[in-house]
């Protein structure tokens, strides 16, 4: 099927800075809605950003002007580039891609393992 590897998760102080990335890999004929969530203790997953295949983007407005998301679609890969980190950006972040896979004839979400970030103050 599809795997979703995560990577570049960690800590760092507040102000720095961090770039996230998720490859995915398997039977992939296409992949729309790429996007970034995160899951703060004893909150509910959020939405961070979404970029279509178009190029189009869309960020949370707590994260405008800070985060950038982008994507290499030869690599099936997307990025999440964070800076000017905040302490209540500590969450587990998670990606999310929208695959079609051969054979199949719908497009259906997968996401992948998450990975931790922390934000000292």
């Amino acid at each position: 099927q599809v795997q979703l590897v995560e990577s570049g998760g960690g800590l760092v102080q507040a102000g720095g800075s961090l770039r996230l990335s998720c490859a995915a890999s398997g039977s992939i004929l296409s992949i729309t809605a790429m996007g970034w969530y995160r899951q703060a203790p004893g909150k509910q997953r959020e939405l961070v950003a979404t970029i279509i295949s178009g190029g189009s983007t869309n960020y949370a407005d707590s994260v405008k002007g800070r985060f950038t998301i982008s994507r290499d679609n030869a690599k099936n890969t997307v990025y999440l580039q964070m800076n000017s980190l905040k302490p209540e950006d500590t969450a587990v972040y998670y990606c999310n891609f929208n695959v079609r896979t051969y054979g199949s004839s719908w497009h259906r979400a997968y996401w992948g393992q998450g990975t931790q970030v922390t934000v000292s103050s």
